[in-house]
């Protein structure tokens, strides 16, 4: 199957969101922020990635930018619940960098694999 990089700053989503993945039957690799997704995305040959936008160190825009600099054709999927302070809205802004599809938290395992196999497929 396919090998994901998810970049989630908060450990109980990225846990769960590598728990997912592993389950669907992807090979799944998790990071804390953009600076360490970055890292771990030169280390290692990954067919999507999976963004948080609001991190600390760097963002999911900052990230996403970075990705599509390097990555072209990477397949990006971003996630958002909006910001710490309010909500915004900030997944038209994900797609318009180049995010193929978006998700708004909270989601379902089964939300995310399916919006996971669209964006493979697609």
């Amino acid at each position: 199957m396919a090998s994901v990089l998810i970049i989630d700053d908060d450990d109980v989503a990225r846990a769960v969101l590598l728990r997912t993945m592993t389950m669907a039957g992807h090979v799944a690799v998790g990071a804390r922020d953009g600076v360490e997704g970055m890292e771990q995305f030169r280390d290692r040959a990954v067919d999507l990635v999976i963004t948080d936008i609001f991190m600390p160190n760097q963002e999911g825009l900052a990230t996403i930018m970075e990705l599509r600099r390097n990555a072209p054709t990477l397949k990006i999927i971003a996630i958002s619940g909006g910001g710490a302070r309010a909500s915004l809205d900030v997944l038209p802004v994900a797609e318009a960098l180049g995010a193929h599809r978006t998700l708004r938290k909270p989601f379902t395992p089964g939300e995310v694999i399916e919006v996971v196999r669209a964006v493979l497929q697609g």
